[in-house]
């Protein structure tokens, strides 16, 4: 019996969907992955607990994925069981209080918009983010000096070793530059709970215009990519570092250094992961020899 057959009785109660074969391309925003053994995307928490439960029941393989915004998959894809919370754990409710709860699977953008409904300000940082809420805390995402750390009250998880979950109050999460706990303990994030400040609706509103114009103005949005290539060095800036040695607009293949913002690698011409891997080794190569600076990857390559 194939995974699939046997994954798909096993949670033939469970709300989700299942899907053989996938190919991941179409769930990544750079456009390019192999397919997925199964992918499924749980409809409730209780299914992606029963979803973790089989995988350790049957030694098979799971991996995570959000809204697939800062993976580069390989041609050769994933084995086992791929988990898309993007689309499904996706509840977004204002609890009062200036207290918003977000599903992991939730758009960032939409918590923004609920936020900006209610008058509560915290969040503008994040408007424009294409990311879901599991991944911006997962990866504590930041933005224009806002990082999710700073209106994050707690996190909802669960443990694929045991299927326990928890609630961790925010200053317990570990939360730094690009860094959370969940990175080092296993744990995937179900829910995150905002505590925001009322604030001034026009004041909101201006803001989150005036960032998104922002974002529009100085990044590739028009292009598949992952966002920025790599991390902010202890030094300096990487987008500035690679445009200072020449590297604006280098190509391997179909995947290029932007010409609008030197931090984004793009997928401009049907590139594969062997053209961005490439392109990625050679921008550190090259930083490093003439800056002496050795960047760190911010996109999470997946995948055997």
């Amino acid at each position: 019996m194939s995974l699939y057959d046997s994954f798909a009785r096993f949670m033939r109660d469970m709300p989700g969907d299942i899907l053989p074969e996938e190919p991941l391309k179409n769930h990544c925003s750079f456009r390019i992955g192999g397919p997925a053994e199964v992918l499924f995307v749980p409809r409730s928490e209780k299914a992606l607990l029963e979803a973790l439960r089989f995988c350790r029941e049957n030694g098979v393989k799971q991996t995570v994925l959000g809204n697939g915004t800062n993976v580069l998959v390989r041609d050769s894809g994933i084995r086992g069981v791929v988990i898309r919370l993007y689309g499904g754990l996706n509840d977004l409710i204002y609890l009062g209080d200036s207290t918003i709860a977000a599903g992991a699977g939730a758009g960032l953008t939409k918590v923004c918009l609920l936020a900006r409904e209610r008058s509560l300000t915290g969040l503008e940082f994040a408007y424009g983010i294409p990311g879901s809420v599991g991944g911006a805390v997962f990866m504590n995402a930041g933005a224009y000096g806002g990082e999710i750390k700073d209106a994050l009250l707690s996190v909802r998880s669960v443990s694929p070793e045991d299927g326990g979950v928890s609630e961790t109050p925010a200053a317990e999460c570990e939360l730094s530059y690009r860094s959370s706990v969940f990175m080092k303990n296993g744990r995937i994030v179900t829910a995150a709970y905002f505590r925001l400040t009322p604030g001034d609706p026009a004041a909101i509103e201006e803001k989150m215009t005036e960032l998104l114009g922002r974002r529009r103005a100085s990044q590739p949005l028009e292009l598949p990519s992952a966002g920025s290539t790599f991390k902010r060095p202890k030094v300096g800036y990487a987008a500035a570092l690679i445009d200072r040695c020449g590297l604006k607009g280098r190509r391997v293949g179909g995947a290029a250094v932007s010409e609008k913002h030197a931090g984004f690698v793009v997928n401009d011409a049907g590139a594969t992961f062997a053209d961005v891997a490439a392109l990625m080794d050679e921008i550190r190569n090259t930083v490093y020899r003439e800056t002496g600076v050795m960047l760190e990857p911010e996109v999470e390559i997946l995948g055997e």
